[in-house]
């Protein structure tokens, strides 16, 4: 039987590093304590923060950026206290992830699909502000017709600006990873 041809591509890990939130990949020492905090991987043992930084580190671009395991950290941050090194794998995975929208593995109506990004009926919208004053990431615009836009690239997927909408104008799917979450009971 024979293998079939990885693709790699090494200047990965340097793109990666030069993106914000990346600088600190070269840091990890693969201890796992990232591995062993995060309630992902509990939930979905095919994610595992240490795996993608090696997948990273091995120029593994092609099959990371257009995986649905990119879209599974919830940033939740607990790899962040946890690691010895400061290595921040949250920010790495918002690094990745910015690398695959600029990419083209995924698109903006991918994003709102997957639920990783909220999106507004603009029909519905009465431009109350509402969503622009309670988004603590200042996500939400009012655009040159006075209505709500979210910018998907920076939406945090909190569901904050659709909780409060008055209008119910803003929506957000439930994600794939917050589904098994929810189904695992954590």
């Amino acid at each position: 039987m024979a293998k079939s041809k990885v693709e790699t591509d090494p200047a990965f890990n340097a793109e990666v590093i030069a993106e914000p939130g990346g600088e600190h990949l070269n840091s990890c020492f693969s201890c796992g304590a990232c591995s062993g905090i995060c309630p992902v991987s509990q939930a979905i043992p095919e994610f595992d923060p240490r795996k993608i930084i090696h997948m990273i580190r091995m120029g593994l671009s092609e099959r990371l950026l257009s995986s649905d395991l990119l879209w599974f950290c919830s940033g939740c941050r607990n790899c962040v206290f946890v690691c010895p090194q400061d290595v921040r794998f949250a920010d790495i995975m918002g690094a990745v992830s910015k690398l695959a929208v600029k990419k083209g593995f995924v698109t903006h109506e991918q994003l709102v699909e997957k639920g990783k990004s909220a999106a507004v009926k603009r029909d519905l919208c009465v431009s109350c502000l509402t969503c622009v004053r309670v988004c603590p990431w200042e996500v939400p615009k009012i655009d040159d017709a006075g209505f709500a836009t979210i910018d998907v690239a920076g939406c945090r997927a909190c569901g904050i600006c659709v909780s409060e909408c008055p209008a119910q104008a803003i929506t957000l799917n439930e994600s794939e990873d917050e589904r098994l979450i929810a189904a695992c009971g954590l």
